[in-house]
């Protein structure tokens, strides 16, 4: 990292504010510094005790941290990213400086100290009253230190956390994130942006749990990644949502486990049943050393071939047509971070209530609370990997460096090791319409065999745009056409999808960002956005009847920023067309397409 001069406190210090949005949300004015996300972060490995570090920090642009004692002239609500209004900076820095204090519960003592940071943009580096702990470099992904030996006697600790980020200046992935906002590009999300946290665990404990349904065995497949003392053992316990236990099974950490689960109740959009899990980590006198609880649903994914030969998408064994819309994550008062937990429930709400059974998370990662909504609520979920720099007007984006490839690659294997237990996720997508693409094949099967148990999407819009030609990978051809719908053939042993069509565009006077609003098709009112949706839904049910169509998203959940393509306007206060005539359209779409 380049370093500069941070700024130093020299007056009285400061109190956080929240600045202005451009576009509150409903949940703009829950938050503060009491109340930013407090949900416990990672539901599908929860310990009992844990310390959220949310809220205000100390904040000044700069790289180098100052002496230990010295304060930051800034204050920042983590986790919402300085270019938001809620973090109260509401500017882009490229070098940030983080650092607040903490105290060690009493009763934590003998015990490692584990501090978790669920994403940084782009790099950062960590201390611990001012010992260097991690570096991290990838702005979608957590990543964890053990800060133990870095504590010092007494209860006051302090941690420090430098970030650098120049969006497309740098060679990570970025999604749609640029230094010039406009258009279907948006402001970055800088630094800190998903939540800080702290927990104690063992000496030997459970670091990653990675479970599998298996529907021809009627099981879970468990493995219990553990750290520290090796040797351990595992006892799982299945249970049902009312406490009833299904299965209790024993064996070594680190290898793969089966958890039987008999008469199996399966998950699906109509029916999101989870089943609970007790995971323990057994020393060799027989005694629980960690125990972590989780969840998991009981489904499949996979193709299956329809009367007429052709290869369609199938939940348990049995086609069903995914009607989808394209989730870009973004909210005008937090930008990459939404406001509050509900926020994130909301959208997947909405979703639902219009009659949509699949999400495409764009070219970005969530926080883990929106796949905890997506399972419990049964919406399914495609998860695109974030993309390198993209095309700008339509002309390629610069090569891809040597560096931007291993970057790419270190954060598409972390995003599928972070997510694999995810019940609601059922299909990469490593790459969308050529942006940094490289090596398609390559990772389409890399993808393939970290996970085999989903499908694969090497290509989303590989008819259009800058994508590279079609490789054959993967398990979809998927179209981009707009307004469309496409009209794509089943080639070979792959589905076809589309995987991007709609982005009708209405404009709501009072709901809208700075600058010119854009679609790919603008209507003049509510009632024509009902009435032009409904066309494009019947028009996607001939492509459906004669293509044998897997699937398809319209573009888009809400607006953001300039593109006023949305269902919802961008602070969510608005649905625009009528939802009960957009529920019918989808719901006739779903029934033509599972026969």
């Amino acid at each position: 990292m380049v370093a500069s001069a941070p700024g130093l406190h020299a007056q009285p210090a400061p109190e956080w504010q929240p600045e202005q949005p451009p576009l509150s949300t409903p949940w703009t004015d829950e938050v503060g510094p009491n109340n930013a996300l407090p949900k416990y972060p990672r539901p599908q490995l929860a310990r009992e005790k844990w310390k959220n570090l949310n809220g205000v920090w100390q904040y000044a642009a700069g790289s180098t941290p100052p002496a230990r004692d010295a304060e930051l002239d800034e204050r920042i609500l983590v986790p919402y990213p300085p270019e938001s209004a809620l973090s109260g900076i509401k500017r882009h820095d490229e070098h940030m400086l983080y650092r607040r204090t903490f105290k060690v519960p009493p009763d934590w003592r003998g015990q490692r100290l584990l501090l978790h940071l669920g994403a940084v943009d782009q790099e950062a580096t960590v201390w611990v009253n001012g010992h260097e702990v991690a570096r991290h470099g990838g702005g979608f992904t957590r990543f964890t230190v053990d800060v133990t030996d870095a504590l010092k006697p007494g209860r006051k600790q302090q941690v420090t956390v430098a970030a650098e980020d120049r969006n497309e200046g740098n060679p990570y992935p970025v999604g749609k994130q640029t230094n010039k906002p406009g258009g279907i590009f948006y402001t970055g999300s800088s630094g800190i942006w998903q939540t800080v946290w702290i927990e104690p665990v063992s000496t030997a404990h459970i670091r990653h749990l990675d479970i599998t349904p298996n529907l021809d065995t009627s099981s879970f497949a468990l493995t219990a990644h553990t750290r520290g003392v090796r040797g351990q053992r595992v006892e799982a316990i299945v249970s049902e949502p009312g406490g009833r236990e299904v299965s209790r099974t024993v064996g070594p950490a680190d290898s793969p486990l089966s958890l039987p689960v008999p008469e199996a109740h399966l998950w699906s959009p109509k029916d999101p049943y989870l089943y609970d899990l007790t995971v323990r980590l057994i020393d060799g006198s027989g005694r629980a050393v960690d125990e972590v609880t989780s969840y998991q649903g009981m489904r499949s994914i996979g193709l299956v071939e329809d009367a007429r030969g052709r290869p369609r998408m199938a939940l348990n064994g049995e086609i069903l047509f995914q009607q989808g819309m394209l989730d870009q994550g973004y909210w005008p008062d937090g930008l990459y971070t939404p406001p509050t937990d509900e926020a994130m429930r909301f959208d997947i709400k909405q979703a639902k209530q219009l009659g949509f059974n699949m999400l495409r998370k764009h070219i970005k990662v969530a926080p883990a609370r929106w796949y905890y909504w997506a399972d419990r609520m049964g919406m399914l979920v495609w998860q695109d990997m974030p993309s390198l720099t993209a095309q700008v007007g339509g002309e390629p984006g610069p090569p891809v460096s040597a560096e931007a490839k291993a970057n790419y690659e270190a954060g598409l294997t972390d995003m599928v090791e972070q997510l694999d237990s995810t019940t609601s996720i059922v299909s990469w997508v490593t790459f969308n319409e050529g942006w940094g693409e490289f090596d398609t094949a390559r990772l389409a099967e890399r993808v393939e065999r970290m996970d085999p148990s989903r499908l694969v999407n090497a290509s989303s819009g590989v008819n259009c745009c800058n994508s590279l030609p079609d490789t054959g990978a993967g398990d979809v051809y998927d179209d981009h056409t707009y307004v469309g719908p496409g009209n794509p053939e089943v080639t070979g042993d792959r589905a076809a999808v589309d995987g991007e069509y709609g982005g009708l565009g209405l404009i709501e006077q009072g709901h809208l960002w700075p600058g010119d609003p854009s679609a790919y098709e603008m209507t003049d009112s509510r009632a024509e956005l009902t009435r032009r949706y409904a066309e494009l839904s019947d028009e996607l049910t001939g492509v459906i009847r004669r293509q044998g169509l897997s699937a398809a998203i319209y573009t888009q959940v809400s607006d953001v920023e300039n593109e006023v393509n949305g269902l919802m306007t961008y602070d969510r206060r608005i649905t625009k067309p009528d939802v009960a005539a957009v529920r019918a359209s989808n719901e006739a779409i779903i029934d033509v397409g599972t026969p």
